[in-house]
């Protein structure tokens, strides 16, 4: 399908060409990567509510995602769901299967749930993350929720793409006592604490204040006034949810026009070095003179005769060596 039909297909909000549109945005074909350019300088700018949404393993993120987003869809809002999955090894596809753990809300025809795979680099999480994000904005979804694995690099690569990230933890975690690693608690712009019901509620009101002042040690008053809240909520039964979204749109509403308006352009800022970072580690992939050397490199480091530096080195300099192809 032309680049034309796909913008015509995104701007009349088809899911199909939506689907076809971000699997074009995601792909590491130089040709792809050509008619993904054209699309997204094709394609209106949204201002949808971009919201990033972490936690460990296990905490409850698809379902508070989706009673989080059915409450959205049920106000009227069309809700825009990318889950950044680990990729598959063999095949560099998403592992996880979030639709299958968001059964009432992928259904929904208001919202829309795909997978991003993280291709195996956090460029790879970037370039895709923010480019399906304009297809999606362009398809009229005015809010995107961007759902992480877990706890790690990835979380702050989301959290530089994002207006606002959600950080959910569970009580008896023992998060609170270490500082929820320390870089968490200094880029989450609200917390709540999932599973608070029944026997559980008040153990997750103690571990709220718990973290309310752990935040107070790590961040002290340096983010520009904003008093970061720690909130409790059931995603499953749907207990709080809609108090932890009145915060998002709190922390947006102390951003401000401008506020967002400087964040977002730092960030855009931040993603030109992301896909300088991913274009050149696609060319070293697919360079001749890399190639031609790498087996040869790889069997003398397997062998103890070249160290790691060195093999680097040989391959940047086969990298150097090779003229650009035309």
């Amino acid at each position: 399908m032309g680049v034309d039909r796909l913008v015509e297909g995104i701007r009349e909000g088809r899911r199909a060409q939506v689907s076809r549109a971000i699997t074009l945005v995601e792909s590491t074909s130089a040709k792809h990567r050509a008619q993904a350019r054209d699309l997204l300088a094709a394609l209106p700018q949204g201002d949808a509510v971009r919201v990033g949404i972490s936690g460990v393993p296990g905490v409850g993120k698809s379902t508070f995602i989706e009673s989080l987003g059915s409450r959205l869809t049920a106000e009227g809002h069309k809700v825009g769901v990318l889950a950044v999955d680990p990729s598959s090894i063999r095949t560099g596809g998403s592992v996880l299967g979030d639709k299958t753990r968001m059964a009432r809300l992928s259904t929904d025809p208001d919202a829309f749930i795909r997978p991003s795979p993280s291709a195996g680099t956090l460029g790879g999480v970037a370039r895709a993350t923010v480019q399906a994000m304009a297809v999606l904005e362009a398809a009229g979804y005015d809010v995107i929720l961007v759902e992480t694995v877990g706890v790690g690099q990835s979380e702050v690569t989301v959290a530089g793409m994002v207006d606002t990230f959600l950080f959910l933890t569970l009580a008896r975690t023992g998060d609170q006592l270490q500082g929820i690693k320390k870089g968490i608690l200094e880029i989450s712009d609200v917390i709540a604490v999932n599973k608070a019901d029944g026997d559980r509620e008040q153990e997750a009101r103690g571990a709220a204040r718990e973290l309310a002042g752990a935040l107070r040690l790590v961040r002290g008053h340096s983010d520009g006034g904003w008093a970061v809240p720690v909130v409790t909520c059931s995603g499953l039964n749907d207990v709080g949810v809609d108090d932890v979204w009145q915060q998002v749109m709190n922390h947006r509403s102390h951003l401000g026009a401008d506020g967002l308006a400087r964040k977002r352009a730092e960030q855009q800022l931040d993603f030109t070095w992301a896909l300088v970072r991913d274009e050149l580690d696609q060319r070293l992939r697919h360079s001749r003179g890399v190639k031609a050397v790498q087996a040869e490199v790889r069997a003398a480091v397997l062998a103890g005769d070249l160290t790691a530096p060195l093999a680097a080195d040989r391959l940047i300099q086969a990298y150097d060596e090779d003229p650009p192809t035309t």
